[in-house]
């Protein structure tokens, strides 16, 4: 079991005493003598030491019976780094729960995708976060009723079963308790926005830890986007979303200090896992300041982080389509790999309305790239054999890509599949399944970069010499990448 922050009291109170937001989200500080408690940046006076107690999570202070900050509402918190860089099964079962599956599954099902009984999970993240997962679900629909009643003129009884609650009487329980008001003086506390009433289309505020560059992040997103499915418009990313109850659309758009998320959704009981999505698209879980301070050690590496710190990796909203996508784009350029998988969206993917025009198509689900007929593919015969090999086991559930998959243990079963070599089982470890330690030592664009710099560029001496830059080398990815020309490393105009 690992030890979090919340255990350090000295370094917890000088954060919290500095007001620094870079720990927002590592934990949480309960104040006994208020029984509130507030996230490590809360603008009001700090409370003495000794009436300050830390937590690991929002759900433990839950649990504790303290009740959320007023000020600085700590439910809204960027989420702890921790989780999408570590592969244990505590931070396996946190991506999990961010992506609702607590609330679709219940814990047996949580339990069964992580292959551990419920004992077991119930026990780990009781040990390392102090709450079930049950408890840790339930903070997360908390949140979600909270955003709703907030940006939203939707019915409360509409809320309610849309953040996942059960009953309207356990989601009115549930928002006294954690925010000390109901849910209509909640709504009448809100800022008024100029929103929307429609149901399902909401806009909201993603926040992260800075800096953040949106170069190469928006640069590497509009430049390879698939017609039909992504865009980039008027300053946005947009794309198409297949999730568990229907399908979504959302306009992403970078901002100073938030990302701002627009959404449009066919069910809202898809809100939760549509912003998960969106946040692990956009890796805004990192902390960026450990992240560039580790690289920036490194003296060739230095002036890349001073000249634009803050790179984040470009993810994906759906593991199986980022997958095919990586095979489509073997050995071709980017236009190339767009126009193929557009022939693909056309054919075989499933029809959306777009209210603002623009985007088509859901990206086809494996089940349906199965059933093609492989002679209708313009590729070489042996890619042709390693994409079909690809979505069957992906359609048959031979193969899974998900938030829960165990990053070492899934590059085994990538690479022993026809066709797969360690650049396209690397990229779908870096951008599908999240891993931060993910590295190209065969990319061309990395091994340009590193003669560039001086740096050894074959890859058995490259792998080498990025060592020191565990457990951080795809964020080193990013920085090299960016010494070239490609639009992947710009923001579109």
């Amino acid at each position: 079991m690992q030890m979090g922050m919340h255990t350090d009291t000295e370094r917890c109170v000088r954060a919290v005493r500095s007001k620094d937001a870079r720990f927002d989200g590592w934990f949480f500080t309960a104040v006994l003598t208020t029984g509130i408690y507030c996230r490590p940046s809360c603008p009001v006076v700090p409370p003495k030491p000794e009436n300050m107690v830390f937590h690991p999570s929002a759900a433990a202070c839950q649990q504790a019976g303290f009740r959320a900050c007023k000020r600085c509402r700590p439910d809204t918190s960027p989420g702890s780094p921790e989780w999408n860089q570590r592969a244990d099964l505590v931070a396996r079962a946190m991506r999990l729960i961010a992506d609702g599956v607590v609330d679709r599954e219940g814990v047996p099902g949580l339990a069964g995708r992580l292959g551990y009984s419920t004992r077991q999970v119930e026990r780990q993240l009781l040990a390392e976060l102090g709450a079930g997962p049950l408890a840790l679900a339930r903070a997360q629909r908390a949140q979600t009723a909270r955003l709703l009643i907030e940006t939203t003129a939707l019915p409360m009884a509409q809320i309610a079963f849309a953040a996942g609650f059960a009953s309207i009487r356990t989601f009115n329980d549930t928002v006294r308790e954690v925010f000390a008001l109901a849910p209509s003086e909640l709504r009448a506390r809100a800022p008024k926005r100029k929103g929307t009433s429609t149901p399902g289309a909401l806009s909201l505020r993603l926040p992260f830890r800075a800096p953040l560059n949106p170069d190469n992040l928006f640069g590497h997103l509009a430049a390879t986007a698939v017609p039909g499915v992504e865009e980039w418009r008027d300053g946005s990313y947009r794309r198409t979303l297949r999730l568990p109850y229907g399908h979504g659309i959302v306009a992403l758009t970078p901002d100073p200090d938030h990302i701002s998320c627009r959404l449009t959704l066919s069910d809202l009981r898809d809100l939760t896992v549509a912003i998960s999505r969106c946040r692990r698209l956009l890796d805004l879980d990192a902390d960026p300041v450990a992240i560039d301070d580790q690289l920036r050690a490194d003296p060739v590496l230095a002036p890349l982080v001073d000249k634009a710190p803050g790179r984040r990796v470009p993810r994906t909203v759906d593991e199986a389509e980022f997958a095919v996508r990586a095979v489509l784009g073997q050995q071709v350029s980017t236009a190339a790999a767009r126009t193929h998988a557009a022939r693909l969206v056309t054919a075989h993917g499933d029809p959306v309305e777009d209210p603002e025009g623009g985007l088509t198509h859901l990206f086809p689900a494996p089940e349906a790239l199965a059933a093609l007929d492989p002679g209708t593919l313009a590729m070489p015969r042996t890619r042709r054999t390693t994409f079909t090999t690809l979505v069957r086991a992906l359609a048959d559930g031979d193969l899974h890509l998900g938030v829960e998959s165990d990053w070492p243990r899934t590059r085994e079963r990538l690479l022993a599949l026809p066709g797969f070599g360690p650049w396209t089982a690397d990229v779908i470890a870096m951008r599908a399944l999240g891993d931060p330690d993910a590295f190209l030592p065969t990319d061309l664009g990395i091994r340009r970069a590193a003669r560039e710099l001086g740096l050894p560029s074959t890859p058995a001496a490259l792998t080498a010499r990025a060592g020191a830059w565990r457990p951080w080398r795809a964020y080193a990815v990013q920085y090299l990448w960016a010494t070239d020309s490609h639009p992947i490393n710009f923001l579109p105009v």
